[in-house]
């Protein structure tokens, strides 16, 4: 407070008491704990992303996102017929969006 009175310009905020930012992307790795937060009350929605290879005989990814309250989370698949399969057994109740990766142009 002292600070404030020398020097007006300078601010002070006291941020405890402020919440931290709540849609933070965590990363899950395993397969059978992301159908777990699939099927929680919270997850929203699901974005399964198809990426091509980035060199030439390399392996798609597949990656799949799901929005619940607190987190995003992401896992990521080389496998084709697991990232399927997984799709699969996605809740019915879960909207699913399904995104490709469009190849960027450059501008000149």
């Amino acid at each position: 407070m002292r600070l404030a009175r020398i020097c007006p310009e300078v601010n002070f905020v006291n941020t405890q008491h402020l919440k931290p930012d709540t849609k933070m992307p965590k990363e899950v790795r395993d397969i059978k704990e992301f159908i777990q937060i699939a099927t929680r009350k919270d997850a929203k929605s699901a974005r399964v992303k198809k990426t091509p290879p980035k060199v030439a005989g390399g392996k798609a990814v597949t990656k799949f996102k799901i929005r619940c309250s607190r987190y995003l989370y992401t896992l990521a698949l080389d496998d084709a017929e697991k990232a399927e399969k997984l799709k699969q057994s996605l809740p019915p109740g879960l909207e699913v969006q399904e995104l490709t990766a469009s190849t960027k142009s450059k501008k000149k």
